[in-house]
């Protein structure tokens, strides 16, 4: 599996994988319990193994993990 970065940019959490198209944004809507999708890669990328639906699925336990280590979900 390709690393994959966290930032975080005020409202927002975004993963992506260094060297590819790979990218994903959530935020947390006031009042909601969970992180929404905003943005997000369409597209699989030859510059690495990795598909597209493993990176998302990847990107979104690494969006969840930083919302709670950030204390936006439970």
């Amino acid at each position: 599996m390709a690393p994959l970065e966290v930032d975080v940019l005020h409202n927002e959490i975004t993963v992506t994988v260094p060297g590819t198209n790979y990218m994903a944004t959530y935020y947390k809507p006031r009042d909601s319990r969970i992180l929404i999708a905003k943005r997000m890669s369409s597209e699989d990328d030859q510059r690495t193994s990795m598909t597209l639906t493993e990176f998302l699925g990847s990107a979104w336990w690494a969006a969840n993990d930083k919302a709670r280590e950030l204390g936006w979900i439970v």
